[in-house]
C-alpha cells in the first residue's frame, strides 16, 4: 500500500468535479484533478488502482505518484498545478573581444591532461579564466565554426627544413626532371616502397545481406607483414609493382634488375627518381651480382635522388596512395591474396594508361617555398 494515500472531503471532490467539467483549466490541471478523484481512497472515492488510472487516461506512472505525493505533502492546490521548473542562470554569448580571448588560448595552449580540445573542455578553460562567467558548449561551437576553426584537428605533414641549400638541390633537380617531355628512350620513372599488414580473422564474417551491411568482429590477430616495391612512368601511363617478405638489398636489386631488363630492355637510360632509403644506392647490386653485371644494371639507371624529407617530390608515393585506398585496403589474409590483388589492379590500371599530371615547377618553388631556401649573403 503506498504512504500516499488520497482522501478527499465532499467540498474538495466537489472543486475538483467542476474543474473537469467546465474544460477551461489548463490540461495538465484537468489530468491532475482526474488522478485525485479515481485514487480517492475516501468513504466516497472509487479508490482506482494507479493501473487502471493509467489504461483509462494514458497518463504515465511518474506523474500519477509524483500528483498523490504533492497532494499529501504540500496540499490539493500544489497537486493541481505543474511544478515550475527553477530558472537556470542564462549563459552569456560572448561578444568580439571574447572571442578573441577563446581563440587566443586556443592557439597557445594544449588543454591539460588531454590530447586534444573539446567543447566541453574549451568551455572549461574559457570559465576558468574568467572570460566568461559560464558558457553553453553550442555557443563554443558556433564561435569555431564562425571563426573557421577546429582545434582537435592535426595534420601529417612533410616539414622542409629551413635555409638547406642540399635539400633546395636536390629539390630543384628532382623538378626539373618532371620538365622534360616524354621519351621513350629515356623513360622518367619514380620508385617508391610501401607496406601491407596481414592479419588472422578470430571469427568468420557475416556477408552482406538485403538491409544489412557485412559484418566483421573487431577483434583479429596480426600476421606479419610484406613490403611492396612500385615503380610509376607517370607520363607514360605504366607500373610495375612486386610484393615480397622482406625490404632488402637483395630484394631491391632484384627489384632494378627487372625494371631494366623486363619492364624497359629497349630503353637507352632510365631515369629514375627515388628517395635514399638506405637501400636505396646501386651499391645494392653488388651484394647480389657480379661486378660486370652489377656495372651493367647501373649504367642503364641515371638516378635522381628526393631531398631527406622531401617525400612528396616522388610521384610514386601518389602511386602508393592509390594502391592503398584502391586495392590494399582492409584486411587481407596472406601475402598470396596481396599477391593476387595488386596483379590485378596493375593490369587494370595499365590498360587504362593512367598517368600523373605533375604541374609545381622550379619557378613555383622559388615563390610559394622561398622562405626554405638560404639567404644569400653579400
Amino acid at each position: 500500500m503506498s504512504k500516499y494515500t488520497v482522501n478527499l472531503n465532499a467540498k474538495q471532490r466537489e472543486y475538483l468535479e467542476d474543474i473537469i467539467r467546465k474544460g477551461k483549466s489548463p490540461a495538465s490541471k484537468i489530468n491532475h484533478a482526474h488522478i485525485l478523484l479515481k485514487a480517492d481512497k475516501g468513504p466516497e472515492g472509487p479508490r482506482w488502482t494507479d493501473r487502471h488510472i493509467q489504461e483509462v487516461f494514458g497518463l504515465g506512472e511518474t506523474m500519477l505518484k509524483v500528483v498523490r505525493k504533492r497532494f499529501v505533502e504540500e496540499g490539493l492546490e500544489e497537486a493541481l498545478e505543474r511544478k515550475r521548473q527553477p530558472r537556470r542562470p542564462e549563459k552569456q554569448n560572448p561578444d568580439g573581444k571574447r572571442e578573441a580571448q577563446v581563440i587566443a588560448f586556443l592557439c597557445t595552449e594544449q588543454p591539460e591532461g588531454a590530447e586534444k580540445w573539446t567543447l566541453r573542455a574549451i568551455a572549461d578553460r574559457a570559465v576558468e579564466l574568467e572570460i566568461v562567467e559560464s558558457i553553453s558548449y553550442e555557443t563554443i561551437r558556433k564561435v569555431l565554426k564562425k571563426n573557421e576553426l577546429k582545434p582537435w584537428l592535426k595534420k601529417q605533414w612533410c616539414i622542409a627544413p629551413i635555409a638547406d641549400a642540399n635539400y633546395i638541390d636536390c629539390m630543384e633537380d628532382v623538378l626539373d626532371v618532371y620538365t622534360r617531355p616524354y621519351d621513350a628512350r629515356y623513360p622518367q620513372v619514380c620508385l617508391d616502397e610501401g607496406s601491407v599488414q596481414f592479419v588472422k580473422e578470430l571469427r568468420e564474417a557475416i556477408a552482406m545481406k538485403r538491409g544489412k551491411v557485412k559484418r566483421e568482429d573487431y577483434q583479429y590477430d596480426p600476421d606479419g607483414f610484406a613490403n611492396v616495391f612500385i615503380a610509376c612512368e607517370p607520363l607514360g601511363g605504366k607500373r610495375f609493382l612486386e610484393i615480397k617478405e622482406r625490404r632488402t638489398r637483395k630484394d631491391f636489386a632484384l627489384f632494378l634488375r627487372d625494371l631494366v631488363d623486363k619492364q624497359y630492355p629497349h630503353a637507352e637510360k632510365i631515369i629514375l627518381v627515388m628517395d635514399n632509403l638506405n637501400t636505396h644506392t646501386t651499391g645494392s647490386l653488388y651484394t647480389v651480382f657480379s661486378p660486370e653485371e652489377a656495372m651493367r644494371i647501373k649504367k642503364k639507371l641515371e638516378i635522381h635522388y628526393t631531398p631527406k624529407h622531401g617525400s612528396w617530390l616522388n610521384m610514386a608515393e601518389i602511386e602508393l596512395s592509390v594502391l592503398g585506398r584502391q586495392c590494399l585496403c582492409g584486411r587481407i589474409k596472406d601475402i598470396e591474396e596481396a599477391k593476387n590483388r595488386a596483379s590485378k589492379w596493375q593490369e587494370k590500371r595499365n590498360a587504362k594508361q593512367a598517368k600523373i599530371n605533375w604541374r609545381f615547377t622550379t619557378q613555383d618553388a622559388r615563390i610559394r617555398l622561398a622562405r626554405l631556401y638560404p639567404v644569400i649573403e653579400a
